[in-house]
């Protein structure tokens, strides 16, 4: 049964965006829902029912309350659309032109814009174009002095998050300040710490749906915050790209990190990441949830983590071991049909070619024997000399990064001036094209050529800046490494929260014959210490902690 006119739907449209907030009362969806009450009510229209996209621009149709209202009218449920004024329907010329000379006229939808006095049913002015580009325009020019407002505050280091990230919320005194949020940051702390302990992702988040934790776009909805998230389709069901993102995030460390990403144009406002390069990071910019050395061995392990093998298991080794001579990963392999073979490393280069290194491979069993044994005489080591370990670090810290930072600044020096440099063969190039010295072609070589190092040696300045900046970390590092040792009192089974929480990463040797005997070196680096290196004696051979001859396990 075809439905009556007066049965179908008035629908009172409002939108506002964030942009529109800064005009003020007068656009405020309570005011818009005032307009709109009394213009149907004066007029005697039926059926109200209101559609409100409130935090939405103009330019994008993707909102979800036009597209319910949308939704409705192909089914022919509404009659008629009404609202405050022109632009609240949308500010993209070419979109609005089609829903008012097509789609609504096909629909059989009166439309009404109050303060412009437009009512499709009397016809639609000729000038109603030029009014659409008017408002067109007004997006565009509002688009881009809001850029140019957000690219001072991002560069004055204040966080252009506009959700603030889990864990968090705003300083009720300065809503441009992040204070920690006790409740949700605990819930950070735990997933970092199922990190560590060798979880991944979609376990942690399994873990949290168990113990029916608020998923942070639940929590936010319970304290009454409003997120572009989604809440989840079954109540507290967490999943791994949400605890990933939380992994990922170096705000938890206590820095603002802006300019992670853009959007295409003032029309589309699809996200677009920008390189890790072009972000801006302002260390210590709020109070940290998580520890930089917890944050990094996560970072770590994030990059390195192997999916597990065919049969399941997975090495407690994940993101450390690494081909000495090659420099790529030892991959991890768990027999399934030959039972006779053992659980075993191998390089990764020599898996897929052959000829490019050779295998370096060592059991599960004797790799976890011999750093057990290496990870135990550090502990006991540690205990008796602490303060002749720390004293040696500091001796050994000071001597290397004093190198390094002349290095580093001579290579920023050079670079910086090689800068100059370039800018100076521009000049001559550009004179010598005009004079007719060079051709065109070859001033747009070389024009391309100088361009791209030039931006290459500002990525480099960029980083030799961030190396020198660093040269108080390794202190801060050596402070943590005791402090996680000390946790430690006896160890006799390795766990991944040991291996991850000590060590940065081991190197394998390719094995060889020493004295007629099969022996085979392992290099272990400890977080912020590097080798730990001194002598012990074990089986009547003078080994070094950290560079260790393989013992008769691995014959």
């Amino acid at each position: 049964m075809k439905q009556l006119e007066n049965d179908k739907i008035t629908a009172l449209y409002c939108r506002l965006s964030r942009d529109d907030e800064m005009a003020g009362e007068s656009n405020s969806i309570k005011n818009q829902k005032s307009i709109l009450s009394k213009y149907a009510q004066d007029n005697n229209f039926q059926n109200i029912q209101f559609f409100v996209d409130d935090g939405y621009s103009g330019t994008t149709f993707t909102r979800p309350a036009f597209m319910e209202m949308m939704e409705l009218a192909e089914s022919g449920k509404i009659g008629t659309i009404i609202v405050k004024d022109h632009s609240r329907l949308g500010r993209n010329r070419l979109v609005v032109g089609q829903l008012l000379e097509e789609d609504f006229v096909r629909l059989n939808i009166r439309y009404i814009a109050i303060m412009d006095n437009i009512d499709s049913s009397k016809g639609l002015n000729d000038f109603l174009p030029i009014q659409d580009w008017f408002n067109e325009m007004h997006a565009k020019n509002t688009s881009q002095k809001v850029r140019a407002v957000l690219k001072n505050k991002g560069e004055a280091g204040i966080p252009l998050a506009h959700n603030v990230p889990y864990g968090y919320k705003k300083d009720e005194n300065d809503n441009t300040k992040w204070v920690v949020d006790e409740t949700a940051a605990e819930i950070v702390k735990e997933i970092y710490n199922l990190f560590v302990q060798g979880n991944g992702t979609t376990q942690i988040a399994n873990i949290l749906s168990k113990r029916k934790i608020l998923t942070p776009a639940e929590y936010f909805a319970s304290i009454g915050l409003k997120t572009s998230t989604r809440l989840p389709s079954i109540e507290n069901r967490w999943n791994g790209r949400t605890v990933a993102t939380i992994l990922d995030r170096q705000e938890y460390i206590g820095d603002t990190v802006n300019f992670r990403y853009t959007v295409r144009s003032y029309k589309d406002k699809t996200k677009v990441n920008l390189p890790k390069e072009e972000w801006k990071i302002f260390k210590n910019t709020h109070e940290p949830i998580v520890d930089e050395y917890t944050w990094n061995i996560a970072q770590q392990l994030r990059n390195n983590r192997k999916k597990p093998t065919r049969s399941g298991k997975k090495s407690i080794f994940s993101g450390l071991l690494f081909c000495y001579d090659c420099g790529k990963k030892m991959y991890f392999r768990s027999p399934v049909t030959d039972l006779k073979s053992k659980e075993h490393y191998r390089c990764s280069s020599y898996k897929y070619y052959t000829d490019s290194c050779t295998s370096h491979y060592i059991t599960d069993e004797a790799l976890q024997d011999i750093v057990l044994e290496n990870v135990q005489k550090v502990i006991s080591y540690m205990k008796d000399y602490e303060d002749l370990f720390v004293q040696e670090q500091l001796t050994k810290s000071t001597q290397d990064e004093l190198k390094k930072i002349a290095k580093n600044k001579k290579e920023l020096e050079k670079a910086k001036n090689r800068i100059i440099e370039i800018d100076n063969l521009f000049r001559h190039i550009y004179e010598d094209n005009v004079s007719g010295k060079i051709t065109d072609e070859r001033f747009r070589n070389l024009s391309f050529n100088y361009d791209n190092e030039q931006k290459e040696l500002k990525i480099k300045i960029e980083q030799l800046a961030k190396d020198i900046d660093n040269t108080e970390k390794k202190e801060t590092d050596l402070t943590q490494f005791i402090s996680n040792v000390k946790k430690y009192t006896e160890i006799t089974k390795l766990t991944p929260e040991i291996l991850n929480e000590l060590i940065e990463k081991i190197l394998i040797h390719q094995s060889k014959k020493v004295n007629g005997k099969k022996v085979q070196e392992i290099d272990i680096y400890y977080r912020g210490v590097g080798i730990i290196s001194f002598p012990i004696k074990f089986n009547d051979v003078k080994l070094v902690i950290g560079k260790i001859l393989d013992r008769k396990e691995i014959a």
